[in-house]
């Protein structure tokens, strides 16, 4: 019994140590289990090695450019001006100068096509290592995209979505030109909100012309002085900005961990506020559909759960995961068959599964009517482009399947084989990838600072346009390469892929994980033909898509 005993309390441990284990499991209608590997030892040890040894040179450049044996191209204070409060934050500058540049190449590269399955990109070079560039007037064609957020393949410039924004600008125009509260409101964005609430199964919806504006502009019009916001520590910008501009008074719960989020409600409840003990107004939980550094889907059953307990309220981001999860793309709440009521505040993009820009609320009609009158961005931002309206309108249909056909069950089934397939052939291949197996972003570790530059670069020479990240966006040993899936991928680009990624991870030596690892044989990884697309529609029906 003891044995037995001892061997459980093992294996638990070592679930722990590489998962993130549900411990309600009642509450979930599937398998619910992320992977986050641990980082090993010695890869952990040469990356510290790795920024010591870049920062070590970078003090010794700056000891040249500052006797003036080399020139610094960086924005930095005048010699007069040295007396006063810096305009720069020293370890930034330093960091940017000395670390960044060496890398920049791979960031902002113009784009010069639909960021579909595949691109144009425009070449450009450097001759002072990275400080500037200049266009060199080539074009690289047809780089397989997989770093843009066209999680349903609704980027495109051709088909049902274009065709109605084309008819769309000849009927309203390109530009608004006023408030909603003056005379920006159009008969399209009070039909878009409309559809929005029908498709979130909520009372009332509010659509915003900037996503990120969504977040920052709406919380602080929601929560104030005496209320507590509990934020998930990798929660985005946007939604940082928001509870910090509401003057709430903000903590940070463990990523995804809901002992350390009970705690902070438990002693939110016992304690109240800061010196006078009283009750809080309002208590605020705020967290994202899916994380989008992590590939991680948040744990809503058990967050709503603790939220009804407490008598807390619910802000829940679904930028990353509205369209991209659940059978009917309705995003977590859809995920998990959970009721739509049961969320306070279901917040959204259109930026990514919909190939729009801007952004929604939905929720209560008394929720959505307070926002109306009480919102900065409400107030004071243009109305939404006409165009982009009908993008989103068309898109949702489609995804509905209000246009009649079955094209939006198709992307979203197509769009969870492809992530499937994708994860599992980069585990199989000895990649360490984080997140959650039904989730459309993948992150996959690259560990050392020098390997960030190199793994952009060598996927761009195969013609694959890939987007690595590095700190401070993601811990210092924790640079990675973030892959995003997309319904558009046929599998023979996928196949692609992957293979440049292992041919490349062969050559960085980036096969880190000490799972055991399949024969990776490119040939055999497609059971489509090149021909073959889940997204090619029904000979009846006028092609749409490409």
């Amino acid at each position: 019994q003891c044995n037995t005993t001892i061997f459980c309390l093992s294996v638990y441990f070592l679930l722990l140590q590489n998962n993130h284990v549900v411990r309600n499991a009642s509450l979930y209608n599937k398998e619910f289990v992320e992977q986050f590997e641990e980082t090993p030892l010695l890869v952990a040890v040469l990356t510290y090695v790795g920024y010591g040894i870049l920062t070590i040179f970078g003090y010794l450049r700056d000891f040249l450019r500052h006797w003036g044996m080399e020139k610094c191209h960086v924005a930095r204070e005048r010699e007069e001006q040295k007396d006063f409060v810096p305009l720069y934050q020293d370890f930034e500058n330093f960091y940017t100068r000395n670390l960044y540049m060496r890398i920049r190449d791979n960031w902002n590269r113009p784009i010069c096509s639909v960021p579909g399955a595949k691109m144009d990109l425009l070449e450009r070079a450097s001759k002072d290592y990275n400080w500037t560039f200049q266009h060199t007037g080539k074009v690289v064609k047809d780089v397989i995209n997989m770093g843009s957020y066209n999680y349903l393949g609704f980027a495109e410039n051709t088909g049902r979505c274009a065709d109605a924004a084309t008819e769309s600008t000849h009927h309203y125009g390109v530009g608004v030109g006023s408030t909603r509260y003056e005379m920006g409101n159009l008969d399209i964005h009070e039909e878009l909100e409309q559809l929005v609430a029908r498709f979130l199964g909520v009372e009332s919806s509010m659509a915003f012309g900037m996503g990120f504006a969504t977040n920052s502009m709406n919380i602080p019009a929601l929560a104030g002085k005496g209320c507590l916001i509990l934020s998930d520590e990798l929660n985005h910008a946007s939604l940082v900005l928001g509870a910090r501009l509401s003057g709430s008074i903000i903590r940070v719960f463990k990523h995804n961990n809901m002992v350390s989020l009970e705690k902070l409600l438990r002693d939110a409840i016992v304690h109240g506020q800061p010196r006078t003990r009283r009750p809080w107004k309002k208590i605020l939980i705020l967290v994202e559909g899916i994380y989008s550094m992590e590939g991680s889907i948040v744990r809503l059953p058990e967050v709503i759960a603790l939220k009804k307990r407490y008598k807390a309220f619910l802000y829940l981001d679904e930028a990353h995961s509205i369209g991209a999860l659940g059978p009917r793309g309705g995003g977590v709440v859809d995920y998990f068959a959970l009721d739509p009521k049961d969320v306070d505040i279901m917040m959204g993009t259109f930026t990514k599964s919909f190939g729009a820009a801007g952004g929604y609320i939905g929720g209560k009609k008394e929720l959505i009517d307070y926002l109306r009158s009480h919102s900065h961005s409400a107030i004071y931002a243009t109305s939404m482009s006409p165009p982009v309206s009908q993008q989103i309108i068309t898109s949702m249909k489609i995804i509905m399947g209000e246009d009649g056909t079955t094209l939006g069950v198709v992307r979203l089934r197509q769009l969870s084989e492809n992530t499937t397939y994708f994860r599992r052939k980069l585990r199989e291949m000895g990649f360490i990838i984080y997140g959650n197996d039904d989730s459309p972003v993948v992150p996959m570790m690259l560990y050392m600072p020098a390997k960030i530059g190199a793994f952009g670069r060598e996927m761009l020479k195969r013609n694959i346009g890939t987007v690595v990240v590095g700190f401070p966006a993601t811990p210092i040993i924790e640079s990675r390469a973030r892959f995003c899936v997309s319904a558009a991928h046929t599998r023979d680009i996928l196949d692609t892929a992957l293979e440049a990624i292992s041919e490349v991870g062969d050559i960085l030596q980036l096969k880190y994980s000490r799972h055991q690892r399949r024969p990776h044989l490119p040939s055999s990884l497609g059971s489509w033909s090149s021909e073959e697309s889940l997204l090619q529609e029904p000979s009846h029906i006028k092609p749409s898509v490409m």
